[in-house]
């Protein structure tokens, strides 16, 4: 975290600066493709943005942390302390610096605490679920996953749309953003004993869980594989359609962020299929060059954005305001039940 950053987001307290210097870390190790987005945010919403995806990120590392040796039963328990941290977080205490960060964020936001919990509960269904019999069982699982980062993020992006409006474009994109990782991630989801990919979509193309691993151990393609892959290629494509309206319905200020990964996020599936769908035994990787070519276009529209808000004389448009933080215990604020990322 940049002291610019902290500074412009009127973080001052040694400690809590400390804590968003941590959650940024965690952001840029883990998500190259949103870390490089969010620097195309206004520069005092960035702390918020880095403190909700660190705190994703390191529940998603206990859940991954199989790589590491670590059995089911400590990763409970390790999500288990999480979420105590967490509940003291919100409630004004807990001391580690990820959990201050957040809870502090949502003081600010006034963010309503249920979208952390829900996003926990899915976290805990990783455990010990593996699979998902159709696209229905998916998208609840999703709901926690993914759609409650969106939820999360509106209040800190803005609209100038009602957030009635906006969120089931919102909700969309969260849900093409995980779809999308899933595709891409498929090879390293069966090493991790899980397959995303919903069972109902692949029984059509005559595929199934031991298909897939034979692929991964042979290394060897199969034109039954590929056709799944197309079609959840073709099903992820459909809900960025579905998310793409939501766009116009931001914070100007803040397009241009959500728009370079909405276009870095579709380009990953450009690179899945140029790769011939291979991604059971390799991930697909967005060029270099292409990265960016699409952060200096973001780039160009913030500028834009920015001498547009200048020549009106005023340094943004109306957006969703922060809420200052409250005394310790104070909860957050709910404005509206619906609210998602676009």
């Amino acid at each position: 975290m940049t002291a610019r950053e902290l500074d412009a987001a009127g973080i001052t307290e040694l400690g809590l600066r400390a804590a968003y210097t941590r959650c940024r870390r965690l952001n840029a190790r883990h998500g190259r493709t949103y870390f490089l987005a969010t620097r195309l945010l206004p520069v005092e919403r960035r702390p918020a943005v880095h403190a909700l995806y660190g705190f994703a990120r390191w529940a998603d590392d206990i859940v991954d942390s199989t790589e590491a040796g670590v059995p089911p039963h400590r990763r409970a328990t390790a999500l288990a302390a999480l979420q105590e941290q967490l509940e003291r977080g919100l409630r004004g205490g807990g001391s580690d610096p990820v959990v201050v960060a957040l809870a502090d964020t949502a003081r600010r936001y006034g963010i309503p605490h249920q979208h952390f919990r829900d996003f926990m509960a899915a976290m805990r269904s990783d455990l010990t679920v593996t699979d998902y019999p159709a696209y229905d069982d998916l998208r609840a699982y999703m709901h926690g996953s993914a759609a409650v980062i969106g939820l999360q993020m509106l209040p800190v992006l803005g609209t100038v749309a009602p957030r009635e409006e906006a969120a089931p474009h919102a909700a969309a994109l969260g849900v093409a953003f995980q779809l999308t990782n899933f595709l891409r991630d498929v090879g390293e989801d069966l090493d991790r004993g899980r397959v995303y990919l919903p069972a109902d979509l692949l029984r059509a193309h005559g595929v199934d869980r031991d298909l897939l691993r034979w692929s991964r151990r042979t290394g060897l393609r199969d034109r039954r594989i590929t056709k799944a892959l197309r079609a959840a290629e073709d099903l992820t494509r459909g809900v960025y359609r579905e998310a793409a309206p939501g766009l116009a319905m931001l914070d100007p200020l803040a397009r241009p962020c959500i728009r370079t990964a909405f276009v870095l996020y579709g380009g990953i599936l450009d690179a899945i299929a140029d790769d011939g769908y291979a991604v059971v035994h390799r991930r697909a990787v967005v060029p270099r060059r292409r990265r960016a070519a699409v952060a200096l276009d973001g780039l160009a529209r913030l500028a834009a954005c920015r001498a547009a808000a200048r020549r009106k004389g005023r340094p943004g448009p109306p957006r969703s305001p922060a809420v200052p933080p409250g005394p310790p215990g104070t909860p957050a604020p709910r404005e509206r039940e619906h609210e998602e990322v676009a």
